[in-house]
């Protein structure tokens, strides 16, 4: 088995570095194999024909994709799939090789315990509109974040990877600082995030959002068109 994690790809804007091109290490996977997309998945949107064009050509891959959602999803339309259990966490399974990775949960996928928390709050949802193209569940709900908490806690606040859209608000800071801007307040979710930076024994935390490849801190790695190898 082998595993993959990969930056947003925006529906088709970004899933060129998805093709065998620039993912040549796709030729020799299979179905067992699996890439995580680190939100901003994009293709749960109008259900267009382009849209569903773009699920199947993902479907029909050697390997498996798996997400967390991202801020620019329609998290109605994604929260009508029928809630499934996979690998030991909560999933809807957009295609057979498709599958949204439920926010808070921990997946134990051959040995290695994954802790998924999607979401993120929109900067340019001003220019957007309420549930055309901007949805208030893109933030996750207390109850969502509770149960991450929890089901943490039942881990023994121990796994091997986060999986996440955006980050902690320390994690932020640094961002903000390597690109000389003046940082976004914190919002609920990063400070979730600094509870989970505090208290979680981890390996290594992924995440995008902010469209940059990067490693942030000598376990933190911001990705974006690199498809990296962690398995």
């Amino acid at each position: 088995m082998s595993i993959y994690v990969t930056g947003d790809i925006h529906g088709s804007i970004d899933i060129s570095k998805l093709n065998t091109k620039y993912f040549s290490d796709q030729k020799k996977l299979t179905k067992k194999d699996y890439l995580i997309i680190c939100g901003d998945f994009g293709l749960i949107w109008n259900n267009s024909k382009e849209e569903i064009y773009w699920r199947k050509w993902l479907n029909n891959k050697n390997f498996t994709v798996l997400f967390c959602d991202g801020n620019h999803e329609n998290h109605i339309l994604l929260n009508e799939y029928p809630v499934e259990k996979w690998h030991g966490g909560k999933t809807h399974r957009i295609e057979d090789s498709v599958i949204h990775l439920m926010r808070g949960q921990v997946f134990n996928i051959d040995g290695y315990k994954f802790f998924v928390m999607g979401g993120a709050s929109s900067t340019d949802k001003v220019y957007r509109k309420e549930g055309i193209s901007w949805w208030r569940e893109e933030m996750p709900s207390i109850m969502e974040m509770n149960e991450g908490l929890d089901n943490l806690r039942n881990n023994n606040n121990k796994v091997d990877y986060i999986i996440s859209h955006t980050c902690s608000s320390d994690t932020l800071r640094i961002i903000s600082n390597l690109w000389g801007f003046t940082p976004k307040p914190k919002d609920e979710l990063n400070k979730f995030f600094d509870i989970v930076e505090d208290e979680v024994k981890y390996k290594c935390w992924y995440f995008g959002h902010f469209h940059e490849d990067l490693k942030i801190k000598d376990n933190q790695t911001l990705l974006y068109q690199k498809v990296r190898k962690i398995i």
